[in-house]
């Protein structure tokens, strides 16, 4: 990971802030083109919006797939606070947006979540793995794991 990474994922956890401050589970996702520009921005909303698919990275490939065609989301980066679930690898499959950066791995988060029906524990690099094309990832990040636990601390439980 470079500066840009660093520096990208520091904002989505800021945007996890803000879904947290929200009442919502505390996910945020950045979209970022080719250039290094950020172009669109999401937070959780399962709570406020009533609807268990409102992930941070659903909500940003929803927005995406509005705007950009697949051939511009091939060259644009996902940043996340943390790992994309099962769900979101999915849309974020089918959306061909081509790299994703995570600071929190998805078994970092069940350390803090424990058990719990909210949990599917699988990574995203099996889900991409089963995939007709290619999406790099990146994560988890060392520099900014223990920011990227802090906004789950004390939700869960």
């Amino acid at each position: 990971m470079n500066e840009q990474d660093i520096q990208y994922l520091r904002e989505a956890i800021e945007v996890a802030w803000s879904a947290r401050k929200r009442g919502n589970h505390p996910f945020g996702a950045i979209l970022v083109d080719g250039e290094g520009r950020e172009v669109l921005r999401a937070e959780n909303s399962v709570v406020t919006g009533h609807d268990v698919t409102n992930h941070a990275e659903t909500n940003l490939v929803r927005l995406a797939s509005g705007r950009f065609s697949p051939k511009e989301l091939a060259d644009c980066t996902l940043y996340t606070s943390t790992e994309p679930c099962a769900m979101c690898s999915g849309a974020i499959h089918w959306s061909r947006i081509g790299r994703v950066v995570y600071a929190l791995s998805e078994e970092g988060l069940y350390e803090i979540t424990g058990p719990s029906p909210e949990n599917l524990l699988l990574p995203c690099r099996e889900v991409f793995g089963h995939s007709g094309q290619p999406v790099r990832v990146d994560g988890p990040c060392d520099e900014l794991e223990a920011d990227a636990r802090a906004v789950h601390a004390g939700f869960w439980r």
